[in-house]
């Protein structure tokens, strides 16, 4: 895959705050890596730093090989969808769409023929005339991602394009950009505080706190093998626990913890004997049954259970250590209410984060 984006050290700083911390990242072609964190982390402002809306302190940024740090958003190949969609609400649908192909001076039959495409692709034909206002959110948001795509950029940059809508058309929404994404084939740079947005539709994720990235990869990988505390909690309901590396097995380790022996894959670099570890066990992996059967060595308390349609949430106290327990199919699953004592099944393995920290249940 070849690098269409490069950013190289990127910083930026308000006064004594830095914004922006030299962040270094490469996106490939026809590749959507989000950028999650949250409020505050410096995304946006990366992001406004590609697209050249603002200008960054140090750094680069390299589009198809080009240095394009000091160029104007209109010299760059970039198009950028806003927040807040900035339509021109004096203007009608057609107009919004087709105002960067007039700023660009393109015949008017061109414009009216693009225009008429983009409508199709984004699924508002006949609607060219109306005004913005006459609009619901999901059409406005379709506005002005034809609106960017008119001039057929290189890159797109979406900033929170879904925080305006309700939780159902956002589903809908991410879903009419995914399908864009792959049928043009675009290379996007997407930026957004909800995990499970990002989670949904990037091939890959960076997930940034205080002005750096802490983690990139594929959804998978992030969420199954964080490389740090902060991308565990972030990115869901997480048990933490502690132990101390007991024996190896061929690749992997064996750690003894409050709840019993643990296998750690892939340990690399393999704990030494007793080395205190740090284990990420996610709730669906951990199994509830009831107290007495076969397999509940470890027992524990219920102290809530929350029910949220496709999975219950249970808290389970395990003397003295609260875990968190998804139980999806809730339907046909067995229930457990506030105070039932329940067997504890742990998963046969689990990931390992460098060093030690805090031990029980992180609700996401």
């Amino acid at each position: 895959m070849s690098v269409v984006l490069r950013v190289e050290g990127l910083t930026k700083c308000y006064g004594s705050i830095v914004a922006v911390d030299g962040v270094s990242a490469e996106i490939g072609e026809g590749e959507l890596v989000s950028f999650v964190g949250p409020s505050g982390c410096g995304k946006t402002t990366l992001l406004r730093m590609i697209g050249g809306f603002i200008r960054a302190d140090a750094g680069r940024v390299v589009l198809d090989g080009h240095d394009v740090t000091d160029e104007p958003p209109n010299r760059r190949s970039t198009a950028m969808v806003f927040q807040s969609y900035a339509l021109f609400p004096h203007l009608s649908v057609a107009d919004n769409v087709g105002y960067a192909l007039r700023v660009h001076r393109r015949a008017r039959p061109e414009i009216g023929g693009r225009v008429e495409e983009l409508l199709r692709l984004v699924q508002l034909e006949g609607l060219g005339a109306r005004r913005p206002d006459q609009l619901s959110g999901g059409q406005q948001q379709r506005v002005a991602l034809a609106r960017a795509l008119s001039v057929g950029p290189r890159v797109l940059l979406l900033d929170e394009p879904l925080s305006n809508l309700d939780a159902n058309l956002r589903v809908l929404m991410r879903e009419e950009i995914t399908r864009l994404q792959k049928d043009l084939r675009l290379t996007v740079v997407y930026v957004t505080h909800d995990r499970e947005e990002a989670m949904s539709i990037s091939d890959r994720i960076a997930v940034v706190r205080a002005g750096r990235i802490e983690q990139i990869g594929s959804p998978t990988e992030i969420y199954e093998r964080p490389a740090t505390e902060f991308v565990g909690r972030f990115l869901g309901a997480v048990n933490l626990l502690q132990g101390d590396a007991w024996a190896m097995e061929g690749d992997a380790v064996r750690v003894q913890t409050a709840l019993g022996m643990i296998t750690v894959g892939e340990a690399t670099p393999p704990p030494g004997p007793g080395e205190r570890v740090q284990l990420v066990v996610r709730p669906e992996a951990v199994r509830l049954i009831p107290e007495g059967e076969p397999g509940a060595a470890i027992v524990g308390k219920v102290t809530s259970a929350a029910y949220t349609g496709a999975i219950v949430r249970y808290t389970v106290d395990v003397s003295g250590t609260p875990l968190i327990v998804d139980a999806h199919d809730p339907e046909h699953a067995r229930r457990y209410v506030e105070g039932d004592r329940v067997g504890v099944r742990m998963p046969p393995a689990a990931h390992r984060l460098p060093g030690g920290g805090a031990v029980g249940a992180t609700r996401g």
